[in-house]
């Protein structure tokens, strides 16, 4: 599994100083569309190691990192550069559209 757990204790760390891209996947493990988009998620991880990071944070037990990106509904999926959100996304969404939202 190439997907980091983000943490509020890991956040600064992995996500804020990162020298990557990184993409951020909002979910929760009773979430039907959540689960769809796992597997995605999973392949971009893979696939773009060492040019992005992936992290997946579960709202349930984050909270406060949830309520700090305004997330209402799940999926959502963020992808931040530089400590800044660059691009976001909510619901499901293809492969093609989270492989465009890292590349820009």
């Amino acid at each position: 599994m190439s997907e980091l757990k983000i943490t509020k204790a890991n956040f600064d760390q992995e996500v804020m100083k990162s020298d990557l891209p990184v993409l951020l996947d909002f979910w929760a493990p009773w979430c039907g569309p959540c689960r769809m988009l796992g597997p995605v998620v999973e392949e971009i991880a893979e696939e773009y190691k060492g040019r992005a990071k992936v992290g997946k944070i579960n709202v349930d037990e984050e909270d406060e990192l949830a309520a700090a990106f305004r997330v209402s509904s799940i999926p959502t999926v963020v992808v931040m550069k530089g400590g800044k959100v660059v691009n976001a996304s909510v619901g499901y969404s293809p492969k093609a559209r989270i492989e465009a939202m890292l590349n820009v």
